[in-house]
């Protein structure tokens, strides 16, 4: 049965990349989201191999155990057929790609998956990520070391830990089956997308309702506007809905649209060097490495990460009390050459420090009693002093009591 729906698929370089490296592919029954890597070149090769492998799944299934099945053999094709091409060409060492696969039959949804790419369902209005990213920063959340908000930014987040390459040639696929049905829209992406719009602006835009094309360039822009630091594919799936049923040619896009994309390019030549001998590698570094000694050197760099990162909190905490605790002890200081005179129960009172309390701390203290009594003053005088006297100097407040000192010995 051909697939009852409407679909879209969109690519761009976005603003940053010299190049896309991405492929996407929309058909009858079909739709992949491919993003490749390990070069300029490297990258455009892997995921344009993969879409040409993949294009032949574009067919009616008796069943979907049937279509699952298909999709996994497809993928291990094309990672065989990855290793062949870098066996001819060893400058494209290194290259891979992720891929996201969506096989409609019947009422199911047939996916096979590896890398970090995505693929979403929206369903009564709720967005729901149905892959699994394999990357390092997706094991750190899953074993609760990070949370997902600081996996977006977490600066090993490109890292991949699985992915169709020129080294396994039995790739750990993940393959599932899914019942679908009527106005659902399905979200295929790379992380060019899911990287900078998150969830809660890509559900906002599905849920406009808007053809698949129109959707997929609004998802687009959104990416532009985010500043689109990688290639941004976007396929999307409508099962159903309002929109007219999907009717004509494939649509392939990003490096598998060029039917040069797919042409292994021609060895360059190069002198043997110390360093690489004369085998030559990617123009740029991949971002996968799938050793798992590589991943236990990546924990225990996390680790001292986050310990680096809690002893920065650490001694900046410190810093901070440090600064509060000499500004008070400077503060404490100043206030220790203030003097006043007062009344200390039934006498005169010269006292060090000022008239205030901090809680339960008081900011003076008692430096001399005069032995002058209170009852021995005039009536002014002993409500001006138990109001207290503000003296600028201890010789300020001495002087302050002697003219005190009079008007009580002739009261006396």
């Amino acid at each position: 049965m051909v697939f009852q729906g409407s679909s879209a698929a969109i690519s761009h370089t976005g603003k940053v990349r010299s190049n896309n490296q991405d492929s996407g592919y929309a058909g009858s029954n079909l739709f992949v989201v491919a993003d490749g890597m390990g070069g300029h070149a490297g990258g455009d090769v892997a995921s344009s191999l993969a879409i040409q492998r993949l294009t032949e799944l574009d067919q009616p299934y008796s069943t979907p155990a049937q279509a699952e099945h298909a999709i996994r053999d497809a993928l291990a094709d094309t990672a065989a057929e990855l290793i062949d091409t870098v066996a001819r060409r060893p400058e494209l060492a290194g290259m891979g790609t992720t891929v996201s696969a969506l096989v409609m039959v019947d009422d199911y949804a047939v996916i096979g998956h590896i890398g970090d790419s995505r693929i979403y369902l929206y369903r009564d209005d709720t967005l729901t990520q149905i892959t699994a990213d394999h990357t390092f920063v997706q094991r750190l959340v899953d074993s609760g070391r990070i949370t997902p908000e600081e996996a977006r930014y977490h600066p090993r987040r490109s890292v991949l830990m699985r992915v169709l390459g020129d080294m396994d040639p039995d790739p750990e696929v993940d393959s599932f089956i899914m019942p679908t049905q009527d106005g659902d829209r399905w979200l295929l992406c790379s992380d060019g997308l899911s990287g900078v719009v998150d969830d809660a602006h890509t559900a906002k835009t599905l849920a406009l309702g808007m053809p698949p094309a129109r959707t997929a360039d609004a998802l687009l822009k959104q990416a532009l506007d985010g500043g689109a630091p990688d290639n941004v594919t976007v396929v999307l799936v409508d099962v159903g809905g309002q929109h007219p049923v999907f009717i004509g040619t494939p649509a392939i896009v990003g490096s598998a649209s060029n039917p040069s994309g797919v042409v292994v390019p021609a060895a360059r030549p190069s002198r043997p060097t110390w360093l690489h001998h004369a085998r030559q590698v990617a123009n740029e570094p991949t971002h996968f490495e799938p050793a798992a000694e590589f991943l236990e050197e990546l924990i225990e760099e996390d680790r001292r990460r986050a310990r680096r990162r809690r002893f920065g909190w650490l001694a900046a905490l410190l810093v901070v009390l440090a600064g509060i605790g000499l500004a008070l002890f400077a503060g404490y200081n100043w206030t220790q050459t203030r003097y006043y005179v007062g009344a200390d129960e039934n006498s005169v009172v010269i006292y060090r420090g000022i008239q205030q309390s901090i809680g339960p701390i008081s900011l003076s203290t008692v430096y001399a009693d005069t032995n002058i009594v209170l009852a021995d003053l005039s009536d002014f005088d002993r409500q001006t002093v138990e109001a207290t006297i503000s003296a600028r100097s201890l010789s300020d407040a001495e002087l302050i009591v002697d003219r005190l000192r009079p008007a009580a010995e002739g009261s006396g």
